[in-house]
């Protein structure tokens, strides 16, 4: 039998990299406008309790947190090292924001892929987007389905669990042990797609783009929380109505886009799912582009 591959730990500055990039994304997110419901710089959506500077409490308090979990990650860490650490951010996050949860999506589902690249690296694999969501689904799907809070606790009673129990729907587990198929196989090709048009490249005309795409795919838990089916079958319906338009490739791409914003707000919907993963979106394509 053959001696098993000998695994050099991923360089320090490597996982500080992917960390750096985790937070890019994450501040490249918020900063995305227009964005139908969800907080930008622009205005608060569909929100009451959070704004521009909660999310920048929120993201210095877990500035350190991805690379750490990137650096647990290339040491091989099990499933319950990363979800002690996941853990630990969520309570920084709550603390910094006194209570809102403004990332802990983001906490999820980027430290597993933060974990995966620096796995990746630490194995001198490159690490295409493709390959690093592969890994997370790979290395430590069957334990992230098998980690579902047991009934009773707090966790159980999450928006996210009484929204899936409800309508019977799935959620950033099942996306992030599939390999996040609906990033993957639709937002990073939307996102590309623009930026390879001809014309000017235009980062923010990409993630719009791919932000729509996101919101017309998912069963998206903020929305049924919000909104219940009726809500979400609107936004998904008004995601599509942008796309089948042209979406940004349209002359007024904008104009309809601030409309679909409005709409939103008007009805109290935000499409947070689809933002944890535009979110995912960016950091793969940032990811694969430096690697």
């Amino acid at each position: 039998m053959n001696a098993p591959a000998r695994i050099t730990p991923a360089p320090v500055a490597d996982c500080e990299r992917i960390g750096r990039l985790a937070v890019r994304s994450l501040f490249r997110e918020v900063a995305l406008a227009p964005k139908p419901g969800l907080v930008s710089p622009v205005d608060n959506g569909s929100h009451d309790d959070m704004d521009m500077s909660t999310f920048f409490r929120s993201l210095f308090a877990l500035r350190h947190y991805f690379r750490d979990i990137a650096r647990a990650g290339a040491e091989g860490a099990a499933f319950a090292t990363l979800q002690t650490l996941g853990q630990a951010a969520e309570t920084q996050m709550l603390a910094a924001t006194g209570g809102i949860n403004t990332h802990r999506g983001a906490i999820f589902n980027l430290g597993l892929l933060c974990a995966a690249a620096a796995r990746l690296s630490a194995q001198g694999e490159p690490t295409r987007a493709k390959h690093v969501a592969r890994t997370v689904a790979n290395r430590w799907g069957a334990d992230i389905l098998a980690a579902r809070p047991a009934d009773g606790t707090p966790q159980a009673d999450s928006h996210g669990l009484r929204v899936a129990r409800r309508h019977g729907t799935t959620g950033a587990r099942e996306q992030a042990a599939g390999g996040f198929p609906d990033v993957i196989d639709a937002a990073l090709p939307a996102l590309r797609g623009v930026l390879a048009a001809p014309g000017e490249a235009h980062e923010t005309r990409a993630a719009v783009q791919a932000l729509f795409v996101l919101i017309a795919r998912l069963d998206d838990s903020n929305l049924l929380w919000r909104g219940g089916r009726l809500g979400l079958d609107y936004a998904q319906g008004a995601a599509r109505a942008f796309i089948e338009a042209g979406g940004v490739f349209a002359d007024d791409w904008a104009t309809q886009a601030q409309a679909t914003h409005a709409a939103f707000v008007a009805r109290r919907l935000s499409p947070g799912g689809a933002a944890d993963l535009l979110a995912v979106t960016l950091f793969l394509h940032e990811l694969e582009g430096a690697a």
